[in-house]
């Protein structure tokens, strides 16, 4: 098929795509009942932020679905939002925003692809199987001329893979490279098992920072499908709250969205809690793939030491190791993951910038920042917790 019998059409209401036709484009791999690869691209996440207010009126990302259809068939879509700010996106441009604003341009609304909420990386140009060249061309072009034609800053999609990148980058977009943490399975049979792959010092602190987590009076539990009560989702919403007020103000999710969660994504979670004298005191909730363990939010109503390591990142690799996982994106920041097995790994996300002036001085600025994030993944690397012949295996 030609990019002239493709047709790009902006829907409002993920309900009108319907659940079928998005997951063929965006799970294809889940119709014959497999783990989807990507949680968060699938009709169940997304459409549960939108049914719970999480995105929509007032929350500064509109969604505005990107769609790609030949004769009425979608074969390509896009989460794509209309949004008033930057926050909620992890990689972020607000020296970009204040820069443009000085110099007298409306650096706001701007167009995103994205995932709400959620620095994980995955597939940002969903594409039914047989259309992946034309499918992926038609949403980039597309996604391009709706921020020309309606006059808007920039285009931006975060968290891509580094080949949709690398597509992108061909067709005139500015790559830019960041990192994360993440923890690699190199098939260990148990948590022993990876420590006897790091260096003595870090081992013996790992086991340090366990049994200190362990004695914090209580209990640890890790709960998923069924196993997860309502009871649960209302401990988790105070932890929640506490971790959302302090890092971003107000909270990005919505108590209703742990409902729906409850309802329609509960398969695709684990939750692991921490209970003390009667009562939940601390939790974190993962979320599942068919090759990655997803950690996505923590909080606690008690501070007990390591009891956040315990419960983000060590019972993340047991849980990982027993399901044969591949990975565990920890979420964004924090150079604290790396004494605790997680490596630098990086990250990626398109932008296309309007006003070609502003566009060649943020592709300078790319251009810097990711000799800068090379060289910073070179150095953290070397000084990672590993024994020198698991780093060059992993690597």
């Amino acid at each position: 098929m030609s990019a002239q019998e493709i047709e790009i059409k902006i829907v409002t209401d993920l309900a009108e795509i319907g659940q079928i036709e998005w997951d063929a484009c965006a799970c294809p791999e889940a119709a014959s009942g497999a783990r989807p690869n990507d949680p968060f691209t699938t009709y169940r996440f997304l459409s549960a932020l939108e049914q719970s207010g999480s995105v929509g009126a007032g929350t500064g990302w509109q969604p505005q679905y990107l769609t790609a259809n030949i004769e009425g068939q979608l074969i390509a879509a896009a989460p794509l939002y209309a949004k008033s700010h930057s926050q909620g996106e992890y990689v972020f441009d607000h020296n970009w925003a204040h820069a443009f604003e000085r110099a007298g341009g409306r650096y706001y609304p701007k167009l995103q692809v994205a995932v709400p909420h959620t620095p994980a990386t995955g597939r940002r140009f969903l594409v039914r199987p047989g259309f992946e060249a034309s499918g992926v061309s038609a949403l980039i072009q597309g996604a391009v001329q709706l921020t020309d034609n309606n006059a808007l800053s920039s285009l931006h999609v975060t968290f891509c893979t580094e080949q949709e990148a690398r597509q992108a980058e061909e067709m005139g977009l500015m790559v830019r490279k960041s990192q994360q943490f993440h923890w690699r399975n190199a098939q260990y049979a148990s948590f022993d098992d990876f420590l006897a792959s790091l260096n003595a010092r870090k081992r013996k602190n790992i086991r340090k920072e366990r049994a200190q987590a362990q004695a914090f009076g209580g209990e640890i539990h890790a709960f998923t499908g069924d196993q997860i009560q309502p009871e649960h989702w209302d401990a988790f919403w105070k932890f929640y709250q506490d971790t959302g007020a302090r890092k971003w103000g107000t909270p990005y999710l919505t108590r209703k969205f742990f409902d729906i969660a409850q309802e329609t994504l509960r398969d695709d979670m684990v939750l692991v809690l921490a209970a003390r004298d009667g009562r939940w005191v601390a939790g974190a909730l993962n979320f599942i793939g068919a090759n990655a363990l997803y950690g996505r939010y923590w909080g606690c109503v008690e501070h007990h030491p390591c009891l956040h390591f315990e419960l983000c990142y060590y019972q993340a690799i047991d849980f990982a190791i027993a399901q044969g996982l591949a990975t565990v994106e920890a979420g964004a920041q924090g150079e604290h993951k790396l004494a605790r097995g997680y490596l630098p790994t990086p990250t990626w996300s398109l932008h296309w910038m309007r006003d070609q002036g502003f566009a060649n001085a943020v592709g300078d600025y790319l251009q810097a920042e990711r000799e800068a994030v090379d060289q910073e993944i070179e150095i953290l690397t070397e000084y990672g917790p590993f024994k020198r012949a698991n780093v060059e295996e992993q690597e």
